[in-house]
Formats: C-alpha cells, structure tokens, sequence
C-alpha cells in the first residue's frame, strides 16, 4: 500500500480510492492513535467533525463518526462548514480531535479526510505515519480494543458552530467593511452560507455567486479556480474588489475593480505591510513556498520584510510559522495563514483582512496590489507519469539544469510532484512570457519522455 497521507490529509475519488470502509478505518486508527499519545488521557475524548457539501461528504460524514464513536470517542457533529471553522471549532471547544471531509478545490466526484490535533493545528507527519500504520495493520485482521456499554461514544449535532466561527471572524477585524460593495464567489461549497454572512455583518454590500451547493456542483467552473465569473460580476455591479473562495473555504483569491486577478502572493504582500504598519508582523518576517513569484520575493526585499520560503504545501508554511513564532505565511495559490487569528489557512478571513485593508486605507485593491509586480509565471500541469521519479531520473535533472543555465539570474524553473493529484507540475518563470512558456513547453516534452 502506497502512503494514504499527502500533504493534506488522504484524498481520492470518493467510493473508489476512499470508501466508507477506509474512512471509518483511518478514523478509528486515529482515535487510537491519539491515545497511545497520551491525548485522551484523563478524560473522555471529544471530535468535531465538519464536512464540504460533495454529495459523498453525506456517507464518509457517516463513517467517520461511526469510526470515532465505536472507538470511544464523543462526536460534535457540525454539518457543512469550511476546513478553517472545523479547525477553530475544535480549538475553540478544546475538542481533542478534528476531522474536515473535503477535497478542497478538487472535482467533486474526490473528496477527502483532514484530522487536526487538539488546538485545531494539522497532525505531525509522524502522527499520520502512526496512524497510517496502525490502520494497516487492522486492515489485515489484528482486533481493534473496542469499548463496550458506557463506553462507546455519543453523537450529537453541533448547529452553534456555524454562529460560533462567524462571530470569530467578525471579533478578528482591524475595522468594519462599510461603503464597499463587494462580489462573493464561494464555489458551490463549504462556506456559502458563511462568507456572505460574514461579510454583511462586517458592514459589506454583498453580491453572491457560487452559493447554492446541490452536492454536485462544488467548484464546478466557479471558485477560485475558475475566476472568469467573478471577473464579470465585479465589473457588471461596478463593485470595489470581489472574493473567491475553494470547495472548503481555505483559499482565497481576489479580483479588483478593475476585473483583475490578485492572486495568494499580492494577498499575501498587502496584508503584510498592513500587519508591520500595526507592529504585529512578529520578526519583520514572511513565511512562503518556494512556488512564489520572484515578484514576491522582489518586493519584500524592497520593502525591507524578511522572507522565508519552504517546501510547497500550507502545513510546511505553518510549521515553520509555529516553530519561529512568524504571524503571517502563505501560498501564490490563496492558502494564507494569520496564525493570531487561525490555525490554518482561512479564505474568508483573508478575504475580511484583504477588505479591511482597501477600507481602512480608502485606496483600491488594484493599487493595493501594485506593492509587487508578478514576473510572468507559467504552470504545466502533467499527467500520466511517475511523479516519484521527478527527483531522480537523470534525463530530466539534466534538461533542467539546461533550463537553468538558458534563463540565468532573469528566472527560474520548480519541477515538484503534486502532494493531492497524481501529476507532476512544471513551473517556469522568466522576464518575458513567451519565453517562459517555451521553456515550459520543452520542460513538460522532458517529463513526459522520462517519466511516461
């Protein structure tokens, strides 16, 4: 069996790569695990177990808290809420346990299972290896413990959640949204009831798109991966900027008045002259991947902000935040982490930061967002190869290497396999777009001829 956990959480096609089976197995695994930990000690353990609205969210919701139950473990059941308000939620209620059914802003025929430790943080690599490990090791037939009569967990619904994390979210503004109107994409997913509340009470004039989830139709040419409808709607209702969110609400990107994208990085450079100009960007430091634009980096250098970059993947950003004591990181794709207000990336409190920022300072977010200039970036996605390979093959390593020496010091080239997808990703940056996309286009031609 090849490793369950990527670098967020197991993901597949729901009822193929993930059924029930699997689902209820890696959720009991997990409660055992966490108490070999020593988290449960002393105490009846308590999960808060959210979901996206993909129509297989419904049988894996059920199997989860039937896992976690017949562990032994109490289950707040709190519905169709995103990934950042299960994560809040369970350190909020001191759960010890949080489980997220979603796969983001993957097709909805996937779906997946996120656990988060007690304090709503994502468990350690060595924790999902245990648990991994352990589910193993059942799978093949060694008896679970299994807790008999009182024993066994309760279950209850848990509707104060949706409440609870709004309340959060409008607590956490630096200043309200009055005066600004503006476009809410949230992609037929988990924050469409959410966002827009959370908007209007901020004092916003809202417009909604993507907010009527019918379980099939989550990101589906919507979202922030797909902009091109918020792009029209902000233009159409003449509005101040416009929000897009995934599936499960953990990204965030912008569109300007001008129907521009914003995309995680010029997010994430705004918000961070906003947390120095208010002395809360602790060290003068900035946590992002090294999937950033070299504008990115540009700008911070400019700017005198610090900034340190980490392996693709929003729990790298976090654990290098979490271990130096940084307050703000993030990814170009729109996971960005406030780590005094989140335990993980949160796109409507991004989108509320990002809006308090163009109110507070009464410029527009296309001006806002000049603070960097994106160098032209391509990205070729390639599927149907080996992707473990991509690091070791030596026709691609020399390919690469004759990327490298034809850009110089004017771009770069980041060949990485995708922690959720089966493919591996080219990127090529360059100081002319044509340029980029012809040493992409021979970069992709090399991974497919040494990895087909």
């Amino acid at each position: 069996m090849g490793r369950l956990f990527g670098t967020d959480g197991v993901r597949g096609v729901a009822n193929a790569d993930l059924t029930a089976e699997l689902a209820l197995g890696l959720s009991v695994a997990a409660a055992h695990v966490l108490a070999e930990a020593g988290t449960f000690e002393g105490h009846k353990p308590v999960a808060v177990v959210g979901r996206d609205p993909r129509a297989s969210g419904e049988f894996l919701e059920a199997a989860v808290v039937a896992g976690l139950a017949s562990a032994g473990v109490d289950v707040l059941r709190v519905g169709v809420l995103p990934t950042p308000a299960v994560a809040y939620l369970t350190g909020a209620l001191g759960a010890d346990l949080g489980v997220m059914l979603s796969a983001s802003h993957n097709p909805m025929p996937d779906n997946g299972v996120k656990f988060f430790a007690r304090g709503g943080h994502k468990l350690a690599d060595e924790l999902e290896d245990r648990i991994e490990a352990v589910y193993d090791e059942h799978r093949t037939g060694a008896p679970w413990d299994r807790p008999t009569g009182a024993g066994v967990g309760r279950v209850r619904d848990y509707d104060e959640g949706f409440d609870q994390y709004v309340a959060h979210l409008i607590g956490v503004l630096p200043n309200r949204l009055d005066g600004l109107t503006i476009v809410l994409d949230e992609a037929h997913g988990a924050a469409a009831r959410v966002s827009p509340e959370a908007f209007t009470r901020a004092g916003a004039e809202v417009i909604t798109i993507g907010t009527q989830p019918d379980g099939l139709n989550i990101n589906d040419g919507c979202g922030s991966t797909h902009l091109d409808l918020l792009k029209a709607a902000v233009i159409e209702h003449g509005a101040d900027l416009g929000i897009a969110h995934d599936g499960d609400a953990d990204r965030c990107l912008a569109v300007d008045h001008l129907g521009n994208e914003v995309d995680g990085d010029q997010i994430l450079a705004v918000l961070a002259l906003a947390l120095r100009e208010a002395d809360r960007l602790r060290k003068n430091t900035v946590v992002a991947t090294v999937m950033s634009n070299l504008g990115f980096k540009l700008a911070m250098e400019r700017e005198g902000i610090d900034l340190i970059q980490t392996a693709v993947g929003d729990r790298y950003v976090l654990e290098s935040m979490k271990e130096h004591g940084y307050a703000l990181g993030g990814e170009q794709s729109g996971h960005v982490i406030i780590l005094d207000h989140a335990t993980t990336g949160d796109g409507t409190l991004t989108g509320l930061m990002l809006a308090a920022r163009v109110s507070a300072t009464g410029r527009t977010l296309a001006d806002l967002a000049q603070v960097m200039e994106r160098l032209p970036q391509v990205l070729v996605n390639v599927r149907d190869v080996d992707k473990h390979r991509v690091h070791s093959s030596p026709e691609l390593t020399a390919a690469v290497e004759e990327a490298e020496a034809e850009l110089g010091t004017t771009g770069r080239v980041l060949l990485r396999s995708s922690g959720t997808e089966p493919l591996v990703r080219v990127m090529v940056e360059a100081a002319d777009i044509d340029h980029a996309r012809s040493v992409a286009g021979r970069l992709a031609d090399a991974v497919k001829s040494a990895l087909g």
